[in-house]
């Protein structure tokens, strides 16, 4: 696999620290409303990115929609300040900040079981692969953190974090809410690595690109399509970080 191009910008944006404050916080607010609008989009969230906006920076209720969309909304953002602050805090990946970022995703909707492990067999529409029986999932979870911990200073960080996303959502350790869930942590990933976060975008063409290349990992374990799409979303994050700042 090959980082060249991610590299070189990314050594471009660490020089150009300190970032200038405003631009960073002009940068935080539109990924909290594009992350948040293409990562529920993904998922079949109805809203447009204006009316997540508005939802977001205005708190309006927008007619003729879900009242679940509006808390998917609401609660993916409350999910990506948790993940900033492990960030920033330098707090390690572990089974309980996994669960916190479920917990949030899921607030409100689920209640019984956000933050929990599943307890039942699912299967996955329109995908061959069949996750872990539920008796399995804590077992596969902890060996998920002990993978992440040993391989941290193996792989690229582009890498480690495609990867973390494919197996997470192999296990699929939740009956609801894993693909935002391992979208936050994936970003998670990147960004304690001081990398943006890489945003999957819900545009037909990306959105199909993204389910094929998990499938294909899935079925015939060729994770190579879906680490070369999250580097090259994490490519477009780089170069819009750098267009602003510089």
């Amino acid at each position: 696999m090959k980082f060249e191009k991610i590299d070189k910008l990314k050594v471009e944006l660490d020089s150009l620290r300190p970032l200038p404050a405003a631009a960073v916080r002009n940068l935080d607010e539109i990924y909290r409303v594009e992350w948040t609008f293409n990562s529920n989009a993904i998922e079949g969230n109805t809203l447009t990115l204006l009316e997540t906006k508005l939802v977001i920076e205005d708190g309006l209720a927008i007619g003729g929609k879900k009242l679940r969309e509006h808390f998917e909304v609401i609660n993916h953002v409350e999910a990506i300040n948790y993940v900033k602050d492990i960030v920033n805090r330098k707090i390690e990946l572990s089974e309980y900040v996994i669960k916190s970022i479920h917990q949030l995703v899921l607030k409100n909707i689920d209640d019984e079981d956000a933050g929990r492990y599943r307890m039942i067999n699912v299967g996955i529409s329109g995908s061959q692969h069949t996750p872990p029986n539920f008796a399995n999932v804590p077992e596969k979870m902890e060996q998920l953190i002990q993978w992440y911990q040993q391989s941290k200073n193996k792989f690229h960080p582009v890498e480690l974090a495609a990867r973390f996303h494919f197996q997470f959502v192999y296990i699929h350790p939740f009956t609801d809410g894993n693909g935002r869930t391992a979208r936050l942590l994936m970003n998670l990933v990147l960004m304690g690595f001081g990398f943006p976060p890489a945003i999957v975008k819900a545009e037909s063409g990306i959105r199909l690109k993204y389910y094929e290349t998990l499938e294909e990992a899935s079925v015939n374990d060729n994770l190579n399509p879906f680490i070369n799409l999250i580097a090259e979303c994490a490519e477009d994050s780089l170069q819009r970080y750098i267009a602003v700042v510089k």
